[in-house]
């Protein structure tokens, strides 16, 4: 019996030697700590890389996460001018390498006490704007939570890197109110915009016509000159050519003559329908007959006003 238990009592050290050996070694990872304690009681940091510790009378009493974190918290608030928004806070924080030890004992819940320090921050600063102001001042807001729960959280071990707001979600019905006021103005300035561009098409249509007709008003001038110069020559021509014609009988000529011009020129353009004038060359004796009145009326006022003033005189 002795020659049989004598081979278990190596193999029995053996194999506490192996437990020891691996209760006393640990590995931390990179960005990691271990807070370990001796009997209940702080004993060091453990960073990252090969440790050791001694088993049973050492133990691992947390891992601390060094990398850089986020907390969002959402936050019900009211601005100065009485209108309920939903703002949504993304904190960026992490443990100092340095500050491990009153990181883990200062805190029981670190991000519900940076949660806590959030809505304080926040529901000072957002009763101090109007809701306008709130989406443009969001980054101040923003700067000035960070500071506040810097300066708070930084003797507890705790880096607060960067705070943002991601939302700002105020009241449907505020929302359905300020859609409707954007839209209103947006139409309004449609308006605006449309009646502008109406003007200038009709300031550009009158000045198109009046160009228009200033210059027809050139060309019928031209025109008329024209005519009267040729009615001169024409007149001189008969008078050289026939010497018993009388200035009437040439007048109602040439009168004949644009009579059927003008009735060449109404038939030639497709655009006229219909046209209301004497139809019969008999016509023209009385379009003579007005001229000559015409004229006639005419050198008797101007005899009258010459006499006039040189009885003045």
């Amino acid at each position: 019996m002795n020659e049989i238990d004598l081979p278990i009592v190596p193999i029995i050290l053996g194999v506490l030697g192996v437990i020891l050996i691996f209760k006393a070694v640990i590995m931390v990872t990179e960005q990691t700590a271990y807070i370990i304690e001796r009997f209940g009681k702080f004993q060091r940091v453990a960073h990252s890389g090969l440790g050791f510790i001694i088993p049973f009378v050492d133990r691992k009493a947390a891992v601390m996460n060094l990398r850089v974190q986020q907390l969002d918290v959402s936050i019900e608030t009211k601005t100065m001018d009485d209108v309920f928004v939903n703002l949504q806070v993304s904190v960026q924080f992490s443990v100092g390498r340095a500050m491990v030890k009153e990181a883990y004992y200062s805190m029981d819940n670190a991000k519900n006490q940076i949660a806590s320090y959030v809505f304080d921050d926040v529901r000072a600063e957002v009763p101090k704007l109007e809701l306008d102001d709130v989406f443009a001042k969001k980054d101040d807001i923003a700067i000035a939570v960070q500071k506040n729960i810097a300066s708070s959280m930084e003797q507890y071990g705790y880096n607060i890197i960067r705070a943002l707001i991601t939302d700002i979600d105020p009241d449907h019905k505020v929302k359905e109110s300020m859609n409707r006021i954007n839209a209103a103005k947006r139409e309004r300035e449609a308006a605006l915009e449309e009646a502008e561009a109406k003007k200038i098409r009709i300031v550009k249509e009158a000045e198109a016509e009046a160009e228009s007709k200033r210059l027809s008003g050139e060309g019928i001038a031209q025109q008329r000159l024209e005519i009267v110069r040729g009615f001169k020559e024409s007149v001189e021509d008969f008078k050289k050519s026939l010497d018993n014609v009388t200035h009437e009988e040439i007048m109602q000529f040439v009168l004949m003559t644009q009579y059927f011009d003008t009735i060449k020129d109404i038939g030639a353009n497709s655009k006229n329908s219909s046209i209301l004038m004497p139809h019969s060359p008999g016509g023209m004796k009385d379009f003579q007959d007005q001229i000559i009145r015409g004229t006639y009326v005419g050198q008797q006022m101007n005899e009258h006003i010459n006499e006039g003033d040189d009885s003045n005189d």
